[in-house]
């Protein structure tokens, strides 16, 4: 694929960490009904209609049931990894996937599969972004009407970033990165407030509402 300046544009790979065991729900909140689909079917159309090349699913906890329920979008190539230490913490998910990615990748986008408002658009000003600023790290920074700013996803880790990954471990993610090499992180600010997780009852019955 050509840039308007004539350059190949980089290979970037999209993670989606969605191995979690869902324990304050009582049950795979993967699986959600939300509109029709299940809610990780919608992060998941989300990165398929981005500018993302590939689409890595990282599952873990009831892996089977959650695969069987989604349907993989022809438009960009998806494949499933199944992190079986899942319960040692988010780190073994994120290390699952950047070990998965194509060779050909110089990033990969790290999207979460319990934030079912993120879209294609969000990830694609991120990736821009990231691809003009040439940092290690990219995020956005959503600007809230309110005044405040919040970090959120996806959040770009280049392949310079990658060794450090590797090291992670227990529930230790970007974050930890970010504490470790905060000059790697280039904020891209986006106006609004931020895709909502769904870690409760709560969560999802605002969600239904929205």
């Amino acid at each position: 694929m050509e840039t308007a300046e004539g350059r190949a544009r980089a290979f970037l790979s999209g993670v989606i960490l969605a191995a979690g065991a869902s324990s304050r729900m009582g049950r795979p909140k993967q699986l959600l009904p939300l509109r029709g689909r299940p809610l990780l079917q919608h992060v998941l159309d989300a990165a398929a209609g981005s500018c993302l090349d590939e689409i890595i699913i990282v599952l873990g906890h009831h892996a089977d049931e959650i695969r069987g329920a989604l349907q993989l979008p022809p438009s960009c190539p998806v494949r499933v990894v199944i992190n079986a230490d899942y319960a040692l913490g988010q780190s073994t998910s994120l290390r699952a996937g950047v070990r998965a990615a194509d060779a050909r990748a110089e990033a990969v986008a790290v999207l979460l599969g319990d934030q079912p408002h993120v879209t294609a658009r969000l990830i694609d000003t991120v990736a821009a972004a990231f691809l003009a600023a040439g940092s290690p790290v990219a995020r956005p920074v959503h600007l809230t009407a309110d005044g405040r700013r919040i970090p959120g996803h996806p959040v770009f880790l280049s392949r310079q970033t990658w060794a450090v990954v590797d090291a992670l471990r227990g529930d230790e993610g970007a974050r930890s990165l970010l504490t470790e090499h905060p000059e790697w992180l280039h904020e891209v600010p986006v106006a609004g407030e931020p895709p909502r997780d769904i870690d409760t009852w709560a969560d999802y019955s605002s969600t239904l509402k929205s």
